[in-house]
């Protein structure tokens, strides 16, 4: 279990300013996330398991007059999510709004057996999104509301050669999100975004040869991360009884 935290002291915070945790929030989609939900005004818990790599964003938001804290994470422990969202309540009084971004794409052919990449997806994409809604729903049901974003793929609505095992996993995402939107009471909106290809480190983990090469030519055209994480603000930012339930975005190009 990690237990790397930051002083939890917030620069400023609005009045109407929400408490969002972010898993996955080193880089790409995770961190410009946190970093457009801070500067809309919300206080952002950034949590991953690179904590250096949050201490260097958190210190950048600060310095620009954000409220955020770092916690190092690692979803696929689910005591230490249960623990870090009980912590986050106890501190802040609250969580409002947790952005289930945390993912992994380890992309091959199934005849490449892979196996251990496939457990790695789906322990962190599935298994990890699960920790987080199930330490976030007793919380969110004693309060009387929250917010459950989901950071899908585009993979979840298409299978392409090298993509079963991760768009299997996408899949479950977005099941999973749908089926608590449909069980919780209206008080708890549940959103599903699922980003086509973006600008990000995520291809960069891939060990399959064939794999990595296919990639270069799908890559070739790419939205930045702070595309996706406009549509998580939009989401975040709508009244109480507005639940923005699928948000499709990809770049022009990507057919």
């Amino acid at each position: 279990m990690t237990t790397h935290t930051t002083n939890m002291t917030s620069t400023t915070e609005t009045s109407t300013g929400k408490t969002v945790l972010v898993t996955g929030a080193s880089s790409g989609i995770g961190e410009a996330t946190a970093r457009r939900l801070a500067a809309d005004g919300h206080h952002v818990v950034l949590t991953a398991r690179r904590t250096d790599r949050l201490d260097t964003v958190v210190a950048q938001l600060r310095e620009q007059g954000h409220s955020a804290e770092a916690r190092g994470l690692d979803v696929t422990d689910r005591t230490a999510v249960s623990t870090l969202v009980d912590a986050v309540v106890a501190d802040r009084g609250r969580l409002d709004v947790l952005v289930g971004n945390a993912g992994v794409m380890l992309l091959s052919r199934l005849d490449a057996l892979l196996v251990d990449e496939w457990d790695r997806m789906l322990d962190v994409n599935v298994r990890g999104l699960l920790h987080g809604i199930a330490a976030v729903l007793p919380h969110f049901r004693a309060q009387g509301g929250g917010h459950v974003v989901t950071v899908a793929s585009i993979g979840a609505h298409e299978v392409v050669p090298t993509s079963a095992v991760y768009s299997a996993t996408k899949s479950a995402a977005w099941a999973l999100t749908e089926g608590l939107r449909q069980e919780s009471d209206p008080s708890i909106r549940v959103t599903t975004i699922s980003p086509g290809v973006v600008a990000s480190e995520l291809a960069d983990h891939i060990t399959d040869p064939l794999a990595a090469s296919a990639m270069e030519t799908y890559r070739a055209a790419s939205i930045p991360a702070d595309a996706v994480a406009r549509a998580v603000a939009f989401a975040v930012g709508q009244p109480a009884d507005v639940d923005v339930n699928e948000i499709v975005v990809r770049p022009a190009a990507q057919r």
